[in-house]
């Protein structure tokens, strides 16, 4: 796949995202995918989610996220950005 085909989102969720397992299913949806990135709790109770891939294993990659772990979201703030190539898989970042 070309660097040029693939693209980047990153999404702030806000909600009860901290401590119900948010990171560790959102690994697992990851590997189903094909997309590179990481998940990270913030200090303010959010979780930051990168990832790169094409726009449309992107597009089903977050509606799995949103299908799996919607109950917990009340907001998902989604910025789309070019990809930076930078990861090599998907990880839990602390």
């Amino acid at each position: 796949m070309s660097a040029s085909s693939r693209q980047r989102r990153e999404v702030m969720y806000s909600g009860r995202v901290q401590g119900v397992g948010f990171r560790y299913t959102t690994q697992g949806i990851a590997a189903r995918f094909d997309v590179t990135g990481y998940v990270m709790n913030l200090p303010d109770g959010r979780v930051h989610l990168v990832a790169e891939g094409t726009a449309a294993e992107l597009r089903a990659f977050l509606r799995e996220v949103n299908d799996a772990l919607g109950q917990y979201i009340s907001n998902a703030a989604e910025n789309a950005l070019p990809a930076s190539g930078a990861f090599s898989g998907f990880e839990i970042r602390v």
